[in-house]
């Protein structure tokens, strides 16, 4: 199947991970920020694979994940209240301080889940006496559509929409990991579907400043070898610049209509991140022509606040200081059945994946 098969071909695989193994000399810490990107190099066993010297770190690449508890309680809070709560099915299961959504949806919560927003639209308008909420979380890839719901909930005329929004941008996340006096990172590998979506103007900056290599990439195991065969290659001749692994869908000014339909409905505003803290200019909140379609306006649910699980160190593992297995409740108080945080639920959690492919 094109554009799978052959990018995941062992032989070509393979010949990119020889030539990191001829060309690398020194220890190096290479961050993904994905989160598929991250369940791809542990379902396929490249980490094994790759030269010791060679450490990936992975980022907070998961929207799921980097989604504040407090969030997941407003949600709640609006199920509570007796509102139509809609969202993705990656969101159901993560724990908020007392329970989770779908632990609500089993008390009477109307608690349903989609593909799309836009089918969010159609459920409030066939139910004009019932308020419906769409939970719109996700990076800057899902913003697109759940902008679109609003301009569609818009044109129909529909009072009782709304979405609960947590969009959360890339580019600031990684210049707060840089940031870090902790932070031990050299080089970057982007994400492609992020980029596919905004393009790549936004990491010039970065490169420049932090002298940083940043390779945007793919997700099948060709790509993220690909991938980091070039930042190596980059870190090893001591040059640093962006480079697109990931050209077949990434263009350099991305999806200029997406990008208009997000801009219409969306303005850049400080963030939330779940283990890292609030982030200024690391999120879209909505403009003030459509603030009549913000759900946590709407309802008066922006005054909830709860501390994060003390026993959960999301935090450091999104912030790349440790790795799932060096959590002390890793498979065993915390399993994706009984999760005490988000990484280990969400489907592109980098305990999740650790959990269920990891030879750790």
């Amino acid at each position: 199947m094109k554009h799978l098969s052959e990018y995941r071909d062992f032989d070509a695989t393979k010949k990119y991970l020889d030539e990191i193994h001829k060309i690398t000399t020194r220890e190096w810490n290479i961050m993904e920020i994905c989160g598929g990107q991250t369940h791809s190099l542990v379902k396929n066993g490249i980490l094994e694979l790759l030269p010791e010297k060679v450490r990936m770190i992975h980022g907070p690449g998961c929207p799921v994940c980097v989604t504040p508890l407090n969030l997941i309680d407003k949600a709640i809070e609006l199920l509570e209240k007796g509102v139509i709560v809609c969202s993705f099915g990656d969101m159901i299961r993560v724990p908020g301080s007392k329970k989770s959504l779908l632990e609500a949806k089993a008390v009477g919560g109307d608690l349903r889940i989609l593909y799309s927003p836009l089918e969010a639209v159609s459920i409030a308008k066939q139910n004009p006496d019932k308020e419906v909420v769409f939970f719109a979380v996700g990076f800057e890839t899902t913003a697109p559509a759940n902008a679109l719901s609003v301009l569609h909930a818009e044109k129909e005329g529909l009072n009782n929409y709304t979405i609960l929004a947590s969009h959360v941008l890339v580019p600031p996340a990684m210049e707060a990991i840089l940031g870090d006096k902790l932070c031990t990172i050299d080089a970057f590998l982007g994400a492609g579907h992020v980029c596919a979506i905004m393009g790549m103007q936004e990491y010039y900056p970065l490169v420049e400043k932090y002298k940083i290599p940043i390779v945007i990439t793919g997700f099948e195991p060709l790509d993220l070898v690909q991938g980091i065969y070039m930042a190596v290659k980059q870190l090893e001749e001591g040059i640093y610049i962006l480079e697109n692994q990931y050209s077949r869908v990434v263009k350099e000014h991305g999806n200029e209509a997406a990008i208009a339909v997000i801009q219409k409905v969306f303005e850049v505003g400080a963030r939330e991140w779940r283990g890292i803290g609030e982030i200024p200019n690391s999120g879209y909140v909505i403009k003030e022509a459509y603030r009549k379609y913000d759900a946590e306006a709407k309802f008066n649910i922006s005054h909830i606040k709860v501390p994060e699980n003390p026993h959960c160190i999301a935090g450091e593992i999104l912030r790349g200081i440790k790795k799932p297995n060096q959590c002390d409740q890793f498979g065993k108080a915390c399993k994706p059945a009984n999760p005490l945080g988000a990484p280990m639920v969400s489907s592109e959690g980098a305990c999740a994946a650790y959990y269920h492919f990891s030879t750790h």
